[in-house]
């Protein structure tokens, strides 16, 4: 479900109330004014952009030092792999580089390979139309190409060297016609609908029939393999996604699928799709069940059949891993690689962060706080999930623990996210929190929803792991300890380059709105480390710039003071 920001970026520089959490008792915070200069003698950076003379300007602006943070920093404790699929997005915008794209969403769960038609569903009076085609700019002499949105995706994908996610259909029929409105009384099945199996148990060819009354997508993934080659090769397609929020299908498309999908009903129909698949490429990965939130995880949405199926079960997610590691005992094979889940956050300030109107002090604070709970135990958001189910929180630790429990082995996605925000500084923070948060805890694809051309603090997040000099340089694929002592106005995430120890990449994020913070930044370990670059952006532009090397680091300890509400890429070397 979309989750678009609108946020007016003016409310980057709206004041927000500073946290009354104290400091480290060990510390004492100073309460002073600092230019963004360098006093490299002392080993203390105030980041900032200088001048050819590596002074500041007559207009830069003086923050007062508020507190104070302890971050450590060890590069060979904890290492694990950071997925390079965690850097992924629905949609695109220029300039930015992205690693996945997934094709889904609601428009999906209609979308008819054989024609291109596809339909909105209560997005948009249930319209079936042409609009996939038309959204992706492919000229109308093109549109009668078998799976012309998918490949037209796909040639995009390689073009720009990312991966590509393709949505099957998987509720039942398909759109038949561009012919717009569906009426309740043309509710599937009825003349606007064509079924839709998982599998032909026929010869397949390359140019279906579409007025033959079926459509099939083995043989899609047939089609798309004789295109592109099968996932082995270097263009096939990885990754095959089990239709789009399916414990929604009643609401989102109730001509397709009138009633609530049940727990027993989405496993079986999981089940034929993902066999049907594996049958034509068997080294894809299959996501499923592309859950929408939080309700569903729990129960399906309250599926009709969740007293009785649910049985024994913690929540939805147990008893969908469980019985798809019995499936695979009774067939021999794995038919599921991916739990796919959608999150959206239900963090409130005065409104929801991911609400348009979410701009106020407190939402700005909510939002820079709520990437928390997708990791740290000791915090607590406030939202309608803290208040009924806190025990599932935070969400990133309950679904590894959930995954280890009932199905080892299976991968983890995100496959829509957004905090809201976009075109402000919070928006670009909690933006890059919930990157680091990825990275570090084991998600394996992540693909943000809802980046418009508007958001260039979201996209200023994706450049500071992604490509923070202009040059194509990026944060590391190992993670690695990074610990602070204040969650609360900092968060930090740190990486190495595979298994060498320099250089040593963190992730530093100031969340104080009224001032400067002083990072006492300690490096554990063998490794002796004498330099650094910083690069960051903050309230003032979401340009990421070079700001003053760190040199002179004696002992693996030096100060670096971040300006109020700061993303900073630190390379140590």
């Amino acid at each position: 479900m979309p989750a678009r920001s609108t946020t007016d970026p003016r409310s980057r520089r709206s004041p927000v109330a500073r946290s009354a959490t104290p400091p480290p008792q060990s510390q004492t915070v100073r309460r002073r004014a600092v230019r963004w200069f360098s006093a490299l003698g002392l080993c203390v950076l105030v980041v900032s952009g200088c001048d050819s003379a590596g002074s500041p300007g007559d207009d830069e602006p003086e923050y007062e030092v508020v507190g104070q943070a302890v971050v450590t920093l060890n590069p060979e404790a904890d290492r694990r792999p950071i997925s390079p699929y965690i850097y992924g997005s629905n949609q695109d915008r220029a300039g930015t580089v992205w690693t996945v794209r997934r094709l889904g969403g609601n428009r999906l769960t209609g979308y008819n390979w054989e024609n291109n038609f596809s339909n909105a569903g209560s997005d948009y009076q249930h319209y079936s139309d042409r609009f996939l085609l038309f959204n992706a700019g492919i000229p109308d002499g093109e549109a009668g190409e078998p799976a012309r949105v998918v490949t037209f995706f796909h040639d995009q994908s390689l073009q720009m060297g990312a991966a590509s996610i393709v949505t099957l259909q998987m509720a039942g029929f398909v759109a038949r016609d561009d012919f717009g409105a569906v009426s309740a009384g043309q509710t599937a099945p009825s003349p606007r609908w064509v079924p839709a199996y998982p599998r032909k148990d026929a010869p397949f060819t390359l140019t279906p029939d579409p007025g033959d009354d079926a459509v099939y997508m083995d043989e899609l993934v047939h089609f798309l393999v004789q295109r592109y080659g099968a996932v082995t090769t270097p263009n096939g397609i990885r990754w095959y996604s089990l239709d789009n929020e399916p414990a929604l299908w009643a609401h989102t498309h109730p001509r397709i699928h009138p009633d609530p999908v049940g727990a027993e009903e989405l496993l079986q129909r999981t089940i034929d799709l993902a066999s049907a698949v594996k049958d034509v490429d068997p080294n894809s990965e299959v996501l499923g069940p592309a859950l929408y939130g939080f309700a569903a995880y729990l129960s399906l949405q309250d599926a009709p059949d969740w007293n009785q199926a649910g049985a024994g079960y913690r929540w939805f997610i147990d008893y969908y891993l469980d019985r798809l590691r019995q499936a695979e005992q009774a067939t021999g094979r794995r038919l599921v690689d991916v739990l796919d889940v959608h999150w959206y956050p239900e963090a409130r300030g005065d409104h929801r962060i991911t609400d348009p109107d979410a701009t106020t002090p407190a939402d700005v604070a909510a939002r820079l706080q709520a990437p928390r709970s997708l990791w740290d135990p000791t915090y607590t958001e406030t939202s309608w999930i803290a208040d009924c189910c806190s025990a599932f929180l935070p969400i990133l630790p309950t679904l590894q623990a959930s995954i280890e429990a009932h199905y080892p082995g299976t991968k983890l996605a995100i496959s829509e996210y957004n905090y809201g925000g976009g075109r402000s500084v919070s928006g670009g923070l909690a933006q890059a929190d919930v990157l680091g948060a990825f990275g570090r805890h084991g998600v394996y694809i992540a693909t943000l929803w809802g980046i418009e051309a508007e958001d260039a603090y979201t996209a200023a997040a994706f450049r500071l792991y992604r490509n923070y000099d202009g040059n194509g340089g990026t944060y590391g694929d190992t993670s690695v300890r990074a610990t602070t002592s204040d969650p609360h106005q900092t968060s930090v995430y740190a990486a190495l380059e595979g298994h060498d120890a320099r250089p040593l990449h963190a992730i530093l994020i100031n969340k104080n709105t009224e001032g400067a913070l002083e990072m006492q930044i300690r490096i554990e370990g063998d490794t002796a480390y004498a330099t650094g670059e910083v690069w960051a952006f903050d309230a003032r532009s979401p340009q990421i710039l070079r700001r003053d090397d760190v040199t002179g680091i004696t002992g693996n300890t030096f100060t670096l003071t971040l300006p109020p509400l700061t993303a900073a890429h630190l390379i140590l070397r």
